[in-house]
Order: C-alpha cells, then structure tokens, then sequence
C-alpha cells in the first residue's frame, strides 16, 4: 500500500540536500541545490529527445551509462548550460572535478544538471564557489529537501515535491521526489527538471526498465506550450539502505515499487502542468475505451496539446469543436458517432456531445465547470479497454507576457 508523507528528495534513508544563492543569474535568491546520498547509488535516467542537448544532459548520459554509480547531483538554475560548446562540456567536467573534491567521492559518480537561458556560458567561479558552500551546507532534514526544490526553479511559481512508502520484503521503503518545469514543456520530455530519490535495493537493469516506461505515462504526457527543451532530465538514484532484498526479477516487490514511482512521477508531472507559465487551470484530458493504449496516449496528448482548446478553456468557453478537431487530426482511428464527451471539476460532470452531435447542454453549467482550477476533459472512445491521462494547462496572456520578456 502506498502511503504519501511529507517531504521530498531527502525522505529517504541516506539522503541529505542544501540550497545556496551563488548568484548565476538570479539576485536575492537560492539558485544552486545538491541532492547527495551517503552511500553508492544505482542511477537511472531519462533525456531530452532534442537533437540539440545540453552540455549537462550529455554528460548526465554518459554517467549513468557508464559508471558503476552515482552519489550526488548538483543544479543550478538561471543559465541552461546549452549550445555553449566544448567550453560547456568542460564546466561540467570542472563541476564533477569540484564536487569529487568536496564530497570526497569519485568524479564519475557526480551528475550535473542546469536550467535557464540557453546560450549563455555558466560563471563557473561562482559554480565551484556553489559546490563547495553545498557540500557544507548538506542535512537530511525536510527543510533542507524543501530548500533544494525551492532552488532549481526558474518561472515557476512554486516548488515541486512528494514523498512515498511502501511496502518490499517485508521492509519499509521511501520514495521521494522533486521538480521543477513551467514553460518550454512538452511530451517526450521537457524543460524541467526532475529527482527521485529511493532507499530501495534494486538491480541497475530493472530500475532502468521501471523508469523508461514510468515517464510515458508521466512525464511524457504533459505539454504547457509544445516547444520539447534542450535540458529536460530525470534521473532517479537507489541506494538500498531499507535493506530489503534486492530485486532482481520482475516480482510482487518491483510491482510494488512500479505502483510508487507511477504515483510519485504522475503526482510531479501534474503539479507542472499545473504551474504552467501564466496559468490559470489544470487541465486533466483522459481518454478511455480506447482500442489501444498507444492510441489512447495519442488522442489524450492531441487534446492537451491543443493551443485552441487551451485558450477555449482560459475563456471558460465550452468550445467542443475545437476538442473533437484535436481528436480528428491526432492520427488515431475512430467513429465518431460513438464518442462521448464530458466536461468534470470536482464533483461535477457534464456530458457535451454523443451520438455525433452535441447534446443539450447548460453552457452556464460549462462555464462554471471550466472556470475551476482543476478541469477534466473526459473522452469515451468506446473501442477496447485502453486508457491514458494528458496534463497541461490553459493558455493565457500572461503566458506571452513571461516568455516575451524572459532574457531580460
């Protein structure tokens, strides 16, 4: 059974965290985190699919693909560290050189990871200088985990972070994640940022596995604006202090340990959708009776997608066309005469369409429903017994307002 508690990254054992204002960018503000774990960690990842990658992404896949292990990951945010050449390569290497040294652990089993303008050079004085105000400030405490997440944002209007247990071996494990993402959002990865940390004992392979098929339920279903990010990773480090017995095969432990890491990534990816740049609403589009779940997926992610039915929606404007249309164009097969389609906020639930016309709705009743700061689109494709859930959010005029003026 999955139990959410407090916390974040350092909610399980082993796990500590610090923030720092190092000054990249921002001023007056923490914008460095560290997430160390006092023993070796099995680490897994997953990376922008932007032919054009951050030097911090590549070095992240080259560590996780090729060392034994990894022990800390070290975020800054303001600068992205992309398009910035051999010299941004570099930087990262002289950030995992600073970390070995600080920490006193190898420099292969550092990560690094950046967010923000993309272009500029990171001040890698002021990164080292980071490193090493990190490595002394490191706790295992909440507050430190809450901290770290504070950090790593950029537009965003509030920190991303969840904590889990459940139940391997008859041991207590923990689970515990952070985020950050706002705008430059989109599937197949995006601009953000994630961390999940984990006391379970797992195989390198099978956490690997969990994780590449976790985020396509995940964080591969949410778009706030449709540009996929240079940056976007996740990684996810076990270090195996609950002491359960290492799972190895594909038992009731590791659907244990699915179940979490769904709950944990799904929880994260809404709370960024959520937090989209200037928005005002969660949008939840989930479709069901689908004939396939790839179908499924594609019809839920046309819908969030959809920059007409975002503005519909930021309009509180029960504009089904425009939802039908996203539907049309996904690519996916279906008769439309036996779609239904519903609006949901809460405990309300209204059906706008079937039998291939709309039905006699209150557009009153519509408005009041998409004026909620959680709204569902709810589509029955009546087919088969596939289903899949997008997120994303509705698009406002502050969302061009933000990305008009963010370099400045």
């Amino acid at each position: 059974m999955i139990k959410e508690i407090q916390g974040g990254v350092t909610a399980p054992k082993g796990f500590q965290a610090a923030a720092v204002e190092a000054g990249i960018k921002y001023q007056n503000r923490m914008d460095m985190a560290m997430v160390y774990s006092d023993s070796p960690c099995r680490t897994a990842g997953t990376f922008t699919t932007n032919v054009v990658k951050a030097a911090c992404v590549l070095w992240d896949k080259q560590m996780v693909e090729e060392s034994d292990y990894c022990q800390a990951v070290v975020i800054n945010s303001g600068i992205a560290n992309a398009c910035t050449g051999e010299q941004g390569f570099s930087y990262c290497r002289q950030t995992a050189e600073t970390m070995a040294e600080a920490l006193h652990i190898p420099q292969n089993a550092c990560l690094v990871a950046s967010t923000g303008v993309i272009g500029m050079q990171l001040p890698i004085e002021r990164i080292k200088a980071g490193v090493k105000a990190l490595a002394a400030e490191l706790s295992e405490t909440e507050e430190a985990g809450t901290k770290a997440a504070r950090a790593i944002m950029t537009t965003d209007t509030r920190h991303k972070e969840v904590a889990v247990t459940f139940m391997a071996g008859g041991k207590e494990v923990t689970l515990g994640g952070m985020c950050k993402g706002s705008g430059m959002i989109h599937p197949n990865m995006c601009t953000m940022l994630a961390f999940v940390t984990t006391d379970l004992a797992i195989s390198r392979q099978l956490l690997q596995e969990a994780l590449r098929e976790n985020v396509q339920d995940t964080f591969n279903m949410v778009s706030v604006d449709g540009d996929t990010s240079t940056n976007d990773t996740l990684l996810l480090l076990a270090n195996g202090q609950a002491k359960n017995p290492e799972i190895t095969e594909k038992n009731e432990d590791y659907e244990a340990f699915r179940e979490a890491l769904l709950y944990v990534n799904t929880h994260l990816a809404k709370l960024m959708a959520g937090d989209g740049e200037g928005a005002t609403a969660l949008v939840e589009t989930h479709v069901y009776h689908a004939a396939t779940k790839e179908e499924a997926r594609i019809l839920a992610k046309s819908v969030i997608c959809s920059s007409l039915t975002k503005a519909a929606i930021f309009g509180h404007d029960a504009n089904w066309g425009r939802i039908l249309c996203a539907l049309g164009y996904s690519g996916a097969k279906f008769d439309l005469e036996k779609i239904e389609l519903f609006f949901a906020a809460g405990e309300k639930k209204i059906r706008i369409f079937k039998d291939g016309v709309a039905t006699d709705y209150s557009e009153e009743e519509a408005s009041e429903i998409l004026s909620q700061p959680e709204v569902q689109i709810l589509v029955d494709m009546k087919m088969g017994d596939s289903e899949a859930r997008a997120w994303g959010c509705d698009l406002t005029y502050d969302y061009v307002k933000i990305n008009a003026d963010y370099r400045s």
